[in-house]
């Protein structure tokens, strides 16, 4: 499976099957966690095996078997830290997805005072990412046409801005809404948000996919 395949196939699963992560799998999540974090300057931690987090009454009436997370950990003094924090969140779920697991981003239904991870001084944890193996593999959310995201008429979108919007559309945002618009100057893409609940998490994880599908940076 490559990037486009993972994401792809990536849906939200809140489900999970009561069966641990082995270990090799856990050995290349820690890797793709520390490249990250030297990406970024970001503390982002796996936690395994640890069900209190999600032990929260709105967790239980959603979440099963949610043992294992990635805890989205950062410095206040970090430039766009929650743009960054959804940036390279999601190069850790599609890792994870190309390991055949599954995940969900999780921004306020778990127990934030549970939560294992280490958080140092000046250091927040901006959400988490439950993860594990799936009892299904999600499903297709409705996404907004084109005309609604973007500026550009879709018969005169270069291949590589096609591939980029088409890979956006698929990227998870708070409750669907998909706040976010993307336009071409010249030859960049351009990409801002209309606001809402997790608005700049979205917008980084929106922007991961178009990055990683379309192979162009987007400002």
């Amino acid at each position: 499976m490559n990037i486009k395949d993972a994401i792809k196939e990536r849906h939200s699963v809140r489900q999970f099957k009561n069966k641990p992560i082995p270990d090799d799998l856990r050995e290349k999540l820690e890797e793709a966690i520390e490249k990250v974090n030297d990406q970024s300057g970001l503390h982002i931690q796996a936690i395994y095996d640890e069900p209190e987090c999600f032990d929260t009454f709105i967790a239980n009436r959603s979440f099963a078997n949610a043992v294992n997370y990635f805890a989205i950990v950062g410095n206040n003094y970090i430039s766009q830290l929650e743009q960054k924090a959804g940036f390279f969140g999601q190069e850790i779920v599609l890792t994870a997805q190309m390991l055949g697991l599954n995940t969900c981003w999780v921004g306020g239904s778990y127990g934030k005072k549970k939560c294992k991870a280490v958080i140092n001084d000046n250091e927040k944890l901006v959400c988490v990412i439950a993860v594990g193996f799936g009892e299904d593999s999600g499903s297709y959310r409705k996404t907004k046409p084109f005309s609604k995201l973007c500026d550009v008429p879709e018969d005169d979108m270069p291949v590589w801005f096609r591939n980029g919007m088409v890979a956006a559309m698929m990227a998870p945002t708070a409750l669907n809404q998909q706040k976010f618009f993307i336009s071409l100057d010249g030859e960049d893409a351009v990409i801002s948000t209309k606001g809402g609940t997790m608005a700049q998490i979205d917008l980084g994880i929106v922007r991961y996919n178009f990055e990683a599908a379309s192979g162009h940076k987007c400002r």
